[in-house]
């Protein structure tokens, strides 16, 4: 064998040291999220904790999100499963959201992995609190971003809390018919709900009360 040919042939494959490197990481963020949740966790103190210069964090998982991803072994990353899903115009993200959301629930690969998350926020305050701070900065982070309103935050919790019912029904305490329902039976249902969060009118009755409180005092003044 060449001198070349033996070179080459070491060069084959991942390097043990970066495997390493990127389990230490992991290791490193799943104690650091548990601890301090997902807003608490930082970057500089996994990789204190790992041994290792914050831009090898970056440089291996480019951001906090997907090293949360990574670390819980979530089964994807949510920004870009969410960006996709805009793709198909502001009327229709209501339906695009629940449809890809549902797609993802009932994907053999990924389905046991999301219930498994949703589970232990259910059973365990830890859990719940590490989880909260992902969603609200990685998921209604963006879907609030996709809907640019004033409203925006108060739309995507409200998103938030219709889906994630819809999961603890349909998974978790199973209630039928909802959990043998079609993908297509619950989009027909839920899709309007969603998209009138989304892009409706979810405050008609405090701002009717807030009329009238501004009628009635400049009557008065």
């Amino acid at each position: 064998m060449s001198a070349r040919t033996a070179s080459s042939h070491r060069r084959t494959g991942r390097r043990s040291g970066e495997t390493t490197t990127r389990e230490a990481i992991l290791e490193a963020a799943r104690t650091r999220f548990a601890k301090h949740g997902y807003d608490g966790a930082t970057i500089r103190g996994i990789a204190a904790d790992a041994g290792v210069d914050p831009a090898l964090v970056h440089h291996f998982y480019g951001s906090k999100e997907r090293l949360f991803v990574d670390a819980m072994r979530f089964p994807v990353v949510p920004s870009e499963v969410l960006g996709r899903a805009a793709e198909a115009g502001r009327d229709r993200l209501g339906e695009s959201i629940l449809r890809t959301v549902l797609d993802l629930w009932d994907a053999p690969e990924t389905r046991e992995q999301s219930i498994a998350l949703l589970r232990s926020a259910v059973t365990n305050e830890r859990a719940a609190t590490m989880l909260r701070g992902f969603v609200t900065s990685a998921i209604l982070g963006t879907i609030a971003g996709l809907v640019e309103d004033e409203d925006a935050e108060y739309r995507a919790t409200l998103v938030a809390s219709q889906i994630l019912g819809l999961a603890v029904a349909r998974f978790v305490v199973r209630l039928e018919p909802i959990a043998s329902a079609s993908i297509e039976e619950l989009v027909d249902a839920i899709a309007p709900t969603v998209q009138r969060y989304l892009t409706g009118d979810v405050r008609t009755r405090t701002r009717a009360r807030a009329a009238r409180g501004g009628r009635t005092r400049s009557s008065r003044s």
